[in-house]
């Protein structure tokens, strides 16, 4: 695919141009169909074109596009505001801003960790992924593609193992890594905030293991860490409820939001208590076309339709038609390049394993190339790039994920064993 005056630096998993969808279908120029288990990388929960959202965002244009809300309130972003607060299945009443993006919800977090603490250091994960602005790029736990000749970047940050039944990491490793940190490395009382993914996406969709979760909870308020939750790609229903955060039975002080939150318009936000988020000075959070009202008219749109009861029976079909697939993958004896499912809900990632034909990471490309040729768009994930992630629309019909499904196992069958 020719991508005349776009930067090389821009890394592209499909060479293909898709013209239109709806919801977990796409068509490229020339007409051709592909089930789509993208999903824009976790920002269409909702699929592809989801008539609500649609009729609010016709609707909103007629009205209003735009207005810089730290200059001129308007009342979207105040909606959106109110309806988080419902959303958010947290204690505290939520006090908020809205982003344009993920990454610019992390950087805000940093800004308001710094302001309400008092302090610097960060505590992070390895292989995790914040976003690629520059203070989020030394969050994120691995240094290939996006740390490579960038020199020092914005700290201090400091790195632990994830433990997760997913992973090689228990919760004991890893608490005693995080009490060598502080007896090695930076004293806790020097620490602004801990950030942590409750499932990792980059990482290949593992989950936070629940020990370690409260354990850390528990050491943040011990210290007067502020706990900061990364839910940009596994928020918005994609592990069957609001945010993944509830299967792990903490609350974080500070949560980041995205990707689905309107449905394929940019917004994101970071909210949390007030009392943190009201830390930094008057003007010290803000921007431009943050909270622009079209895209805050499709997130109200997304939070009436995400319904607690929707978005669970939505997961379930979904896992169990995934959880079925791998089985009867595996079973089957074919494909010995096939390894773990990974995460909860319907955020699921399949290990790839290295045969005598391959490294896993190879299995997956040759994957994504066949599944391509066969109609169904694929994405890999992981620290080697071998774990594939199935993105499909939570509302996707089960036809379209069982022909996508099996779409997967035809291109399975093509690669050398």
């Amino acid at each position: 695919m020719d991508l005349p005056y776009i930067s090389r630096s821009l890394g592209i998993v499909h060479p293909l141009c898709i013209e239109r969808g709806r919801n977990a279908e796409v068509w490229d120029e020339a007409g051709r169909r592909y089930i789509d288990f993208i999903g824009g990388i976790g920002v269409l929960n909702l699929g592809h074109g989801h008539p609500a959202v649609v009729e609010a965002v016709k609707a909103q244009v007629e009205t209003l596009m735009h207005s810089a809300f730290n200059a001129l309130p308007h009342r979207g972003y105040l909606a959106v505001a109110e309806a988080l607060d419902r959303f958010v299945p947290v204690s505290y009443p939520l006090s908020c801003m809205l982003t344009n993006s993920g990454a610019e919800a992390t950087e805000n977090a940093l800004k308001v960790a710094r302001g309400a603490t008092g302090r610097q250091a960060v505590i992070a994960f390895d292989d995790g992924f914040h976003g690629r602005t520059l203070a989020a790029l030394n969050l994120n736990g691995k240094v290939k593609p996006y740390k490579v000749g960038l020199g020092s970047l914005p700290g201090p940050v400091y790195h632990l193992p994830f433990p997760s039944r997913d992973s090689e990491v228990s919760a004991e490793e890893a608490l005693r890594a995080l009490a060598r940190l502080f007896e090695v490395e930076v004293s806790a009382e020097e620490v602004a905030c801990i950030i942590v993914e409750p499932v990792q996406g980059e990482g290949g969709f593992r989950l936070l293991c629940p020990d370690f979760a409260r354990a850390l909870r528990e050491l943040c308020d011990r210290h007067g860490i502020l706990l900061i939750c990364d839910e940009i790609q596994s928020g918005f229903g994609r592990t069957g409820h609001p945010f993944a955060f509830t299967h792990l039975g903490i609350e974080p002080d500070l949560l980041l939001m995205g990707k689905s939150m309107a449905a394929g318009l940019p917004l994101a936000a970071v909210a949390g208590r007030a009392e943190v988020m009201d830390s930094l000075a008057k003007g010290g959070l803000g921007g431009t076309y943050s909270g622009n009202a079209v895209a805050c008219a499709a997130a109200l749109a997304v939070m009436e339709v995400m319904r607690e009861e929707r978005l669970a029976a939505w997961a379930e079909r979904q896992e169990t038609l995934i959880v079925e697939a791998h089985q009867r993958w595996r079973e089957s004896g074919r494909f010995p390049m096939l390894g773990a499912l990974t995460g909860i809900g319907a955020m699921r990632g399949v290990v790839f394993e290295d045969t005598p034909a391959a490294s896993g990471a190879e299995h997956l490309a040759a994957l994504l190339e066949a599944g391509c040729e066969a109609g169904v768009l694929l994405m890999p994930s992981g620290r080697k790039r071998n774990v594939l992630r199935l993105l499909p629309p939570l509302t996707a019909e089960p036809a379209i994920l069982e022909e996508g499904l099996a779409l997967i196992e035809r291109a399975l069958a093509s690669l050398p064993t």
